[in-house]
């Protein structure tokens, strides 16, 4: 990978106004959803979209924001797991025809089967449970949600019911489904150990897990399914695969898709999607660990340089597609994993991954200088990755800065030093390896 490196010193904090490139030009009329996305997990980036910030219903995948505050507060030791609960009036509430573990009032359960019944049989007696087990009301519980959305950065997401009920202002989109789904495996991954389960049955009563794509792929461990005659069928999935470099971690891919016909068609859809996004994207290293950047003049201190450094190696997500042609999903064949094209004399040629990809970095480092005394987390450069000349993933590299002013006697020598000195004051640049 070549890597072309521009360091730029400015005195304001860099922010993008550039929109990120989409990674595979995915042709929407050959995609059967009202709206669609694939975002890889690991680098946080939009592999490619459709209607992805429209507002739709999405029925029973809000669910999984129940999951995620439940596991969140196991986590945080402010739920246990194996409490038994006593099922409260609260399960009055749910209708004979929604989907149901079919509690009544006075059931003892666990906070593990509730989980299970939530995210397997996606069951609204359950949800509403643990709402008020959480929050002490489902009112509240609703709120808790609007605010984990906030916080997750689900800025077009409004929740009314913990349930997916179709309710005027209860929606979400694609797009925040998706940062949903991300939070879901790295901050909550106990939820894959329930969405991955084919089949739950509780108080004798049996239900095969709706996602059809757990007996598709065994690499599917998640996440949701979802239906309303308002909604359509919606997916959420996510599958764990080895990546094509040996050296590179498994590669995890979400997919979202909304308003499709059928089960059947929204896990054909989302299964394309993700087939594709798995050949014809990869992750690479843009960033190794401990990479030192620059260094920046400190004044007022006997620190004389501040080292600005990556802490952990960067992933970014490149594309291994000709973006110069538009990509019909009808077109990728399953068994082959490939985009087959029509030469035109009957003969069908398959397209390969690209074996190269031409990216550059471009780093930009937010300050001068430093003065002391500093004690506070700051945003010291803006890492933009360019593919092909078009911004595909932007990295903030931030690190806590406690420098201590010198003292009298510490700046005096400072500057005696300093008037025979020919140190340099100026930011001093590295370039980055691969």
């Amino acid at each position: 990978m070549k890597f072309i490196i521009s360091l730029i010193a400015t005195l304001c904090f860099f922010v993008s106004a550039i929109s990120h490139a989409a990674l595979l030009n995915i042709s929407p009329d050959s995609v059967e959803a009202e709206a669609w996305t694939i975002l890889d997990s690991q680098t946080g980036q939009t592999i490619a979209s459709y209607n992805a910030d429209l507002q739709r219903a999405p029925a029973s995948l809000t669910k999984m924001m129940v999951g995620y505050i439940a596991l969140k507060d196991i986590q945080a030791g402010k739920l246990n797991r194996n409490e038994i609960l006593t099922a409260t009036a609260v399960v009055k509430t749910v209708m004979w025809d929604e989907s149901q573990m079919y509690l009544k009032e006075g059931d003892q359960i666990s906070i593990d089967q509730l989980l299970a019944g939530l995210i397997i049989m996606s069951a609204n007696d359950a949800a509403v449970t643990l709402a008020e087990k959480i929050s002490g009301s489902v009112p509240q519980f609703v709120e808790r949600m609007n605010q984990e959305a906030q916080a997750l950065g689900m800025t077009h997401t409004h929740f009314q019911n913990p349930a997916g009920i179709t309710m005027p202002e209860h929606y979400s989109t694609a797009t925040d489904l998706a940062k949903l789904s991300q939070a879901l495996v790295n901050e909550t991954p106990e939820y894959l150990n329930y969405s991955k389960q084919p089949s739950f049955t509780y108080n004798q009563r049996f239900h095969r897990a709706t996602n059809l794509l757990l007996k598709m792929d065994p690499t599917v461990d998640g996440l949701k399914t979802g239906y309303t005659r308002a909604a359509g069928y919606n997916l959420a999935v996510t599958a764990n695969r080895l990546s094509m470099d040996p050296n590179m971690p498994n590669r995890r891919l979400i997919v979202v898709v909304m308003g499709t016909k059928s089960a059947v068609k929204r896990a054909e859809v989302a299964h394309q999607l993700m087939n594709l996004a798995y050949t014809y994207t990869r992750n690479e290293v843009a960033l190794p660990g401990k990479q030192l950047l620059a260094e920046l003049p400190v004044v007022k201190s006997t620190l004389k340089m501040f080292k600005v450094e990556t802490k952990q190696p960067a992933l970014i997500t490149t594309s291994l597609a000709d973006q110069s042609y538009s990509i019909d999903l009808n077109q990728f064949d399953q068994t082959t994993q490939r985009i087959m094209l029509d030469t035109g004399n009957g003969l069908m040629q398959s397209i390969e991954p690209l074996p190269e990809t031409q990216t550059h970095v471009n780093v930009e480092v937010t300050e001068r200088q430093l003065t002391a005394p500093l004690e506070k987390m700051m945003q010291l450069a803006t890492v933009n990755v360019y593919q092909n000349d078009q911004l595909i993933r932007t990295i903030l590299i931030e690190d806590q800065v406690d420098i201590e002013e010198a003292n009298i006697f510490q700046k005096f020598i400072n500057w005696l030093f300093s008037l025979f000195s020919t140190h340099s004051t100026d930011v001093k640049l590295y370039p980055i390896g691969k």
